[in-house]
């Protein structure tokens, strides 16, 4: 969702975002675990290679489906390769955004946006449209890099989602990162 390619971890960089050391300070479930339930549809939004892709689809536990969304071709072509032939396979919708648009009309349950928010020039265009895929009870987590992400421009980013008819739940507290669990007013 970024016209912007300097803003966007380019595919080249995709192996740091799937290290087996980030699962020290980002463990996928249990991080994830507290809001994913079965029979959920959730929308791995920014997904990457799918560090988080590939967890979130386990705990639905064959019950839904993942949406896997992306802006690159290149790192919805990563998450391909790893489910390629499993059982997941079929729990995981690919989906490429456009560059102004998710573009995704299936209503979700819950939205991870994992250290992406950023990336997005038009914040107020995304939380309307996430607004409009999203279920009346549910949530996104937005989580971004505090070494990157200053606490006045996640400022910002909140105030964008309360006035696209949001409102923060809670901050859970995660290493190295900023957080607000969003829902509709």
């Amino acid at each position: 969702m970024s016209s912007d390619k300097n803003r966007v971890c380019p595919v080249e960089k995709a192996g740091g975002l799937d290290h087996f050391l980030r699962r020290w300070v980002q463990n996928p479930k249990r991080i994830l675990k507290p809001f994913i339930s079965e029979g959920m549809t959730v929308l791995d939004l920014g997904c990457g290679p799918g560090y988080f892709t590939l967890e979130m689809a386990l705990l639905l536990n064959g019950t839904a489906k993942v949406i896997a969304a992306d802006l690159q071709q290149g790192m919805l072509d990563k998450v391909h390769k790893k489910i390629a032939g499993t059982t997941l396979e079929n729990r995981i919708k690919l989906h490429k955004c456009e560059s102004d648009k998710i573009g995704i009309t299936e209503k979700v349950d819950f939205v991870l946006a994992f250290y992406m928010v950023h990336e997005v020039p038009n914040q107020e265009k995304m939380f309307a449209e996430l607004k409009s895929i999203l279920k009346s009870e549910g949530k996104i987590f937005i989580i971004e890099p505090n070494f990157h992400v200053s606490k006045a421009s996640f400022k910002q980013t909140l105030d964008i989602s309360e006035q696209n008819g949001f409102k923060i739940l809670e901050n859970p507290k995660m290493l190295f990162s900023r957080t607000a669990i969003l829902a509709h007013v």
